[in-house]
């Protein structure tokens, strides 16, 4: 994969230093601690990320509930180098805990909700209830 500037995947992310991290590409700022909430449902996730607030997860950003959300299939895939597993993040990331966890989106339909592994990068759609997953918020973007 082409990245832009002449940059390599390590550089595309910036430690903000306040439990959150930038990725310069998208824009999307995401939480660093990559597993605060452990398993969740689906509507557990959206409730989970959509109340995340300064103080919590490691944050001290000053952020308010309202200000994070869970990532869409396209944004959570965005974080993927296709060249890495187990994670399948860049190998220079900043980001902590396990991150080979499958994610839930906010990308649904009536029952079911897409996932993204981040073991191997695979995306899947599965039930919203039927499931567990981890909760990866972010803010910005859309």
């Amino acid at each position: 994969t082409d990245l832009p500037w002449g940059s390599s995947w390590g550089d595309l992310f910036t430690d903000n230093g306040d439990g959150t991290v930038t990725d310069e590409l998208t824009g999307l700022i995401w939480l660093k601690n990559a597993s605060c909430y452990g398993y969740r449902s689906w509507t557990e996730a959206l409730s989970d990320a959509a109340t995340l607030n300064n103080g919590e997860c490691g944050l001290s950003d000053g952020s308010a509930e309202g200000d994070w959300r869970l990532p869409n299939s396209t944004e959570l895939r965005s974080l993927i180098d296709p060249g890495q597993d187990n994670p399948s993040l860049p190998r220079h990331h900043p980001f902590t805990a396990s991150q080979w966890h499958i994610y839930w989106s906010s990308s649904s339909g009536a029952s079911n909700a897409w996932d993204v592994d981040m073991a191997n990068g695979y995306s899947g759609i599965f039930g919203k209830d039927s499931y567990s997953r981890s909760v990866w918020p972010v803010r910005g973007g859309q």
